[in-house]
């Protein structure tokens, strides 16, 4: 169509028949001249932590003097003054987030600290009272692990139904008011927390406002310490309110062998309708987080160079059982997603065809996992010169206490979103188009299909392609055409405050015709015309990190990657996943940024360098029946 040309507010004559009636825009959209036009798919990446702790939280706020309105507005960009009196700020916003404080006892610690009558007139309350506003760090500190033991109990030590009820009210409306859709998502949630030191904690979201949330109180171990009891409560409550809900599994490599089993909690043969329910509430598992990397684990995936990342694998979560290696298979979620295959051709329901995101599990009230602006995991000790020997988490038996080099910087979740709401983040959560990231904001597409091909990499919008011609992270295959091979379009870009990208694979895990399971990990797409060795695997990209100066240089690597995979052992008869696993260029870790900024020496076993990643929610295959 000619341009308009306009005098004086008015289309000049000569091409006002050229203008189209109302009757002729719907032909005029299908040759429309943007590519951008009618496009229904998300198009945006948006970054969140789903699991974030604040004074409300009766573990941390022992040490934590951050509320849940601070907690708002330093995820949205603000910054803020922390419990030691440090301003902090993130680099760059997040686009939602999920205040997820405890749910047993929730709100009390405000309470106590405030020294409200009613919690100081009970013995226990008035001894941690007197104990935590002492002033003696060590006295603090000790009072904070039997504070954190004792929600373990069978009853809570102060129970209040009103201060619970009260304080979870506050809470929704305090989200309802930072909610704002476009810009920033305060979604509601909670944890469920629950069999002490194996850590078998979920997080619940909800879908919708305080109207929602307010018709319960968070559910807590007090009423079940079984999590078949959180999806029947989650269910009940979508079918007596009408609002939606889902839960979120955390670091199954605490759980010491209980997360992914293929029995129920007390130990019965699982059935399809529990595996249905857990199906249907647990739709994404949190696989990176400040408490380690639950991916993998070098003894279920020896064969794997990149298995033996930030490992946390010597005990359960306070450190009162050894780890043994009978219980790996139980907690990471490749082998989790190898099992729900087995379980999917038991019981013809797969309770783990679940996506993956990442989150904290700060309890600072900080979502703060940059490496050079890591806050760590509770305020008990808050950046300083000693800060990486300072004691964690600590055990019964010395050589399970976590020491704070030893903590992760990590993670957050990638939502591909049509936009930025709660309803829409949500419904991408529920689909599962997800992914998880050890920090770094690195930008990754994944689609599988049949007929993906070179020229759908030659595009700045593969998602055009991904979309028409597939189903992106978190989809099933379709059908599969006789004779084909699935195809998959994976496409990476990364963080422009971060590390060059090293490579892309594509894990792959099958179930073979004798019921065993199988992975096999491919390099797809890398950088710097590196070729695998005789043995098949790619030399390492190699390291520019400056560990004195905490520096390093983006010389090796590339800042994006893309290409279109065929699986070359495809077998249709076998069920099978796959996923995307992107992997950074090494660049320093955060104890080499402290090194540098305290001018402290650390020991030798402190690493000081990562490769940072990205891990794709799955795809499945499944054989026609």
């Amino acid at each position: 169509m000619a341009a308009l040309l306009v005098t004086g507010g008015c289309v000049s004559s000569s091409l006002a028949d050229q203008l189209p009636t109302k009757d002729g825009t719907a032909d005029l959209a299908k040759t429309q001249f943007s590519p951008y036009v009618g496009r229904d798919f998300p198009t945006k990446v948006y970054w969140g932590d789903t699991h974030l702790h604040t004074a409300v939280s009766v573990d941390a706020g022992t040490m934590n003097r951050i509320g849940q309105e601070d907690a708002f507005r330093f995820a949205r960009g603000e910054e803020v003054t922390t419990t030691h009196g440090l301003q902090a700020k993130l680099s760059r916003p997040l686009d939602f987030l999920v205040i997820a404080d405890h749910a047993e006892m929730y709100g009390l610690m405000p309470q106590l600290l405030s020294g409200d009558q009613d919690i100081l007139s009970t013995e226990i309350g008035k001894r941690w009272y007197g104990e935590l506003t002492s002033g003696d760090s060590d006295k603090l500190f000790s009072t904070a692990m039997e504070i954190v033991v004792s929600l373990s109990g069978d009853e809570p030590p102060i129970k209040s139904d009103k201060a619970v009820r009260d304080a979870w009210r506050n809470y929704t409306a305090l989200a309802d008011k930072y909610n704002d859709p476009g810009r920033f998502t305060a979604l509601i949630g909670y944890e469920w927390t629950a069999i002490g030191g194996d850590n078998l904690h979920r997080n619940v979201i909800f879908r919708g406002d305080s109207s929602d949330a307010n018709k319960t109180v968070p559910f807590s171990q007090y009423d079940s310490k079984n999590p078949e009891d959180v999806w029947k409560h989650l269910a009940a409550f979508e079918k007596e309110t009408g609002a939606e809900v889902l839960a979120i599994p955390h670091n199954g490599n605490l759980s010491n062998g209980r997360m992914f089993r293929v029995e129920t909690f007390d130990g019965q043969p699982l059935t399809k309708e529990l595996a249905a329910l857990r199906a249907q509430y647990e739709p994404l598992v949190e696989a990176t987080q400040i408490k380690g990397d639950s991916e993998t684990h070098p003894f279920l995936s020896p064969n794997d160079e990149f298995a033996d990342y930030e490992t946390w694998d010597k005990s359960n979560l306070n450190g009162t059982e050894a780890k043994t290696d009978d219980m790996f298979q139980w907690e990471y979620t490749r082998e989790a997603l190898k099992t729900g295959l087995k379980l999917g051709d038991k019981l013809g329901v797969n309770p783990y065809k679940f996506g993956m995101i990442g989150s904290t599990d700060a309890h600072t009230s900080l979502a703060a996992v940059e490496e050079e602006n890591f806050f760590g995991k509770h305020s008990g000790v808050e950046p300083e010169p000693h800060r990486w020997e300072h004691v964690v988490i600590e055990a019964p038996d010395p050589k399970f206490t976590i020491k704070g080099w030893q903590q992760a910087a990590g993670g957050y979740a990638g939502v591909w979103a049509k936009e930025n709401t709660r309803e829409a983040i949500f419904d991408a959560m529920k689909r599962k188009e997800t992914y998880a990231t050890t920090g770094p904001r690195m930008t990754v597409r994944f689609f599988g299909g049949w007929d993906f091909d070179e020229d759908d990499t030659k595009t700045r919008l593969p998602a055009a392609a991904g979309y028409a011609k597939g189903v992106p992270m978190g989809g099933d295959l379709s059908a599969m055409p006789d004779g084909k091979a699935p195809t998959f379009l994976v496409a990476a870009a990364k963080d422009p405050y971060s590390g060059n990208l090293d490579r892309i694979q594509i894990v792959k895990g099958w179930m073979t015709s004798d019921g065993k399971t199988e992975e096999m990990v491919y390099d797809v797409v890398w950088s710097d015309d590196r070729k695998p060795g005789a043995n098949g695997k790619l030399p390492p990209v190699g390291n520019t990190v400056d560990v004195e100066n905490a520096t390093w240089s983006n010389s090796i690597g590339e800042p994006e990657m893309i290409t279109v995979w065929t699986d070359p052992d495809f077998d249709p008869n076998q069920s099978a996943f796959y996923y995307a696993r992107v992997i950074e260029i090494p660049t320093p870790r955060w104890t080499a940024y402290e090194a540098k900024r305290f001018d402290v020496d650390m020991s030798d076993e402190v690493p000081m360098t990562t490769q940072e990643r990205a891990y794709t929610s799955p795809i499945w295959y499944t054989p026609k029946s």
